[in-house]
């Protein structure tokens, strides 16, 4: 009975193990919102896989969606993108993104001539 329990804890505990970590290029790529993307320059996709099972044991969506993010944010300095945004849902450890080139562009509201709406300035594009 006790070898059961200890092999129960052991598949606990690695389903809750973090395997991908952010790389220091990865660290200079942003996750957007569908909004935060417009003038910005689509470079491209890129599909991130892991583990959503180890052995019998579920990993939880949480951390399968932490580690593809990691995963889509490392993968785009190879594609010279500077922002990642899901194209789709997670399914069974995958996920789908599309890759931006956005450093440079104008705010999304600034672009549009509409007010910020976050509470702490309105700011407006100047216009000749």
């Amino acid at each position: 009975m006790s070898r059961i329990l200890s092999l129960l804890f052991v598949l606990s505990m690695t389903a809750a193990c973090t395997w991908v970590q952010l790389t220091a290029e990865g660290r200079g790529v942003r996750l957007a919102a569908m909004s935060e993307v417009g003038g910005c320059q689509r470079l491209g996709n890129t599909t991130a896989t892991t583990r959503s099972r180890v052995a019998i044991a579920d990993r939880g969506s949480e951390k399968v969606q932490d580690e593809l993010v990691t995963l889509a944010r490392n993968e785009a300095p190879g594609l010279s993108a500077d922002t990642v945004q899901p194209k789709a849902e997670p399914d069974d450890g995958e996920q789908r993104f599309l890759a931006f080139r956005c450093r440079g562009a104008a705010p999304a509201a600034a672009r549009a001539g509409t007010a910020a709406t976050d509470g702490a300035a309105e700011t407006y594009p100047i216009e000749d």
